[in-house]
């Protein structure tokens, strides 16, 4: 059987309806042919269907016994009916797409204007002569800090120390200070401790003398 004839049993070979032979030559080609083998996959209903009705028909009715009259209208009705269905689906997806759609943007908006503003704090230590401020803002993981420092009594490394209201302490970030200049130093830093959670920030040496203290209002 050429190329072409295979083809065309397609849906004989779905239904069910070629011999023992020439169904065993239809499987060698479906083998070698996605798109045979994608069209029996799409009469897979139809078979289902007509499976369906041989169990359901009585024997000593005719297979091919004339339908109603009023069976077109039926089948016409429920064709109707399932197209309704479908259309109020979609209709209820896109709905709920649009309402998705606007409050989205809605809840950023909200979530933007609800945003508590950056506290600053600065202070200068009046024993080491240290000046320090910190610009602390409130993310979800904890704190985004910026640090400046101005340090005049010499080079020498230093490190800002979080200390939260539970007692615990968190080291935020190192440096090493130019010392003699009046510039201050900036650096940024990060923390798992959020604004409310802290009591204060301290500008500490490497020995660990408190250099600065700020302390939030």
């Amino acid at each position: 059987m050429r190329s072409l004839e295979r083809h065309r049993d397609v849906g004989a070979y779905a239904l069910g309806v070629l011999d023992e032979a020439e169904a065993f030559r239809f499987e060698d080609h479906l083998m070698e042919c996605p798109r045979c083998a994608a069209e029996v996959t799409e009469f897979g209903p139809t078979t289902r269907q007509l499976m369906l009705y041989r169990r359901a028909t009585p024997r000593f009715v005719h297979p091919m016994a004339q339908p109603g009259p009023r069976m077109l209208d039926r089948l016409l009705a429920e064709v109707a009916t399932r197209r309704r269905a479908g259309r109020r689906r979609m209709l209820f997806g896109l709905a709920a797409s649009v309402v998705i759609a606007v409050s989205v943007p809605g809840v950023a908006m909200m979530a933007r204007g609800g945003a508590e503003e950056p506290v600053r704090i600065a202070a200068t230590d009046a024993r080491s002569g240290v000046w320090a401020q910190v610009t602390v803002e409130d993310k979800a993981s904890g704190s985004q800090v910026e640090l400046k420092v101005k340090d005049a009594a010499g080079p020498r490394p230093c490190h800002l120390v979080i200390v939260g209201r539970d007692g615990t302490e968190e080291t935020a970030t190192s440096w090493h200070g130019p010392g003699h200049d009046d510039r201050p130093s900036t650096m940024m830093a990060s923390s798992s401790k959020h604004p409310d959670e802290t009591a204060r920030y301290e500008v500490r040496s490497a020995s660990g003398e408190v250099l600065v203290r700020l302390q939030p209002q």
